[in-house]
């Protein structure tokens, strides 16, 4: 058996019920094989890959808050703090009724090769709780952030873990969650990215992953002879990712024509009306069937099936597992030619290798949505340096990144006799990095 399927098998049986961990690490694991196999007899003497997959630790605790009524409620809190070889943990925290610590370990796992592809000095970690935002008070939320806070802030700091936001962690939430930093610590820090302009956030950090997305798919249809503008997306989800993305693809000469949420999709097809969108999921916090209300042309669907829409790039921005082999095959038999992942592992293994399998272009998440957690880390910079870039700065940098990324993974699926593979070259390059820092700092 190989030292990859030793690994593999171990972990499997090491932390069983966690498919979605499962997966991340066979996925990564399965596209090494060819660096592995080359470095097997060094890899094995040093544990290198039993400690890859094994978080650095993880922290589980209870988080006891007051809802509206007097009654006291509880949710499960967990940080999963997965490695630091390349810089303090970075990751976002979910709040999600879905949240376990199997999804966290998948999230953290992927989060250090994303933020190592970045070239900046952070590790990777992911945390978050099952409770729900959604029809929850501002007060409710401020109570739950803050007893959440009370006990994730013995874990966290400036230069040892900085987490930001993810799927129900917005301004709002991570308001409350510094504030109730500072208020524990005394400490006026860049302890949380994503914070509101007014405290130390960052110019482009809302629009960051959306927008990154783009670059780094505009950059991979460059290389590959074909343009986006002209044609037609769609994108699943409409939180932040979805619409920025959006966004930048109509600046880019293309047009959306679908978006969803978790209870349906839209479709319109003269393309999506942006304003309207934000007004209905940033204003309002709105559903988006209320589009059609104000778009009579529009279409809205019930449930899933989003993927059926003929487009000529499709943007899975929603959740894991969200497009599946069916949806792959619709999406090629219907004229996609390319897939950027905005979402993490939002397409299923069976889905990925199909679109490896018949010539569909495809970026990886870990290093189409890293546009993130790069500017997170840009604004770490300026929160250390006092100072506030203008947006423009910042989008010349997320773009830069953006583009290196593309040319970092590009070069390593080529080096290793898998050009066009992004999937192997973004987890090539990202190991690559990780795995020399690893070495250095000796056994730790």
């Amino acid at each position: 058996m190989s030292y990859v399927d030793e690994v593999y098998d171990r972990v499997v049986k090491q932390n069983p019920g966690e498919t979605e961990f499962h997966q991340a690490v066979k996925e990564v694991l399965d596209s090494l094989k060819l660096v592995i196999d080359a470095n097997e007899e060094s890899y094995r003497k040093m544990g290198l890959l039993e400690r890859l997959v094994e978080p650095e630790r993880i922290i589980s605790f209870r988080v006891p808050w007051v809802d509206d009524n007097g009654q006291v409620q509880v949710n499960k809190g967990f940080r999963v703090q997965f490695n630091s070889a390349i810089g303090p943990y970075k990751g976002g925290l979910r709040l999600h009724p879905s949240v376990n610590q199997g999804i966290l370990k998948f999230l953290g796992f992927e989060q250090v090769f994303k933020n190592s592809l970045t070239g900046l000095p952070i590790g990777g970690g992911k945390g978050g709780s099952n409770f729900d935002p959604k029809g929850k008070s501002d007060r409710e939320v401020m109570a739950f952030c803050q007893s959440f806070m009370t006990e994730l802030s013995k874990y966290i700091g400036a230069d040892q873990d900085v987490p930001a936001g993810d799927i129900g962690v917005g301004a709002r939430e991570i308001g409350f969650l510094y504030g109730q930093y500072k208020r524990l610590t005394g400490l006026y820090e860049g302890v949380l990215t994503g914070k509101g302009l007014t405290y130390g956030g960052s110019l482009v950090r809302t629009q960051a992953t959306g927008y990154g997305l783009v670059y780094i798919l505009d950059e991979m249809l460059k290389d590959n002879g074909k343009e986006l503008a002209g044609k037609t997306v769609v994108v699943s989800g409409s939180g932040n990712v979805a619409i920025y993305a959006t966004e930048k693809v109509h600046q880019l000469g293309g047009k959306v024509v679908a978006l969803s949420d978790s209870c349906g999709y839209i479709y319109d097809k003269d393309g999506i009306n942006l304003d309207l969108v934000k007004e209905i999921k940033e204003v309002r916090r709105g559903r988006i069937k209320e589009y059609v209300e104000e778009v009579p042309t529009a279409v809205y669907t019930e449930g899933t099936g989003i993927w059926s829409i003929p487009c000529d790039v499709a943007l899975p921005c929603a959740t894991q597992n969200e497009l599946n082999l069916e949806d792959a095959k619709t999406l090629k038999a219907n004229g996609c030619f390319a897939v950027a992942e905005g979402a993490n592992m939002p397409s299923t293994r069976e889905a990925t290798d199909f679109y490896l399998e018949n010539g569909i272009l495809f970026m990886p998440g870990k290093a189409a949505n890293a546009g993130g957690v790069a500017t997170s880390a840009l604004e770490m910079s300026q929160n250390s340096q006092r100072l506030s870039w203008t947006f423009d700065e910042v989008d010349e940098r997320l773009h830069k990144i953006m583009v290196q990324i593309y040319a970092k993974t590009a070069s390593a699926a080529e080096r290793y006799g898998v050009k066009g593979n992004y999937v192997a070259g973004a987890n090539i390059a990202g190991f690559e990095k990780v795995v020399e820092a690893m070495t250095a700092q000796g056994i730790v």
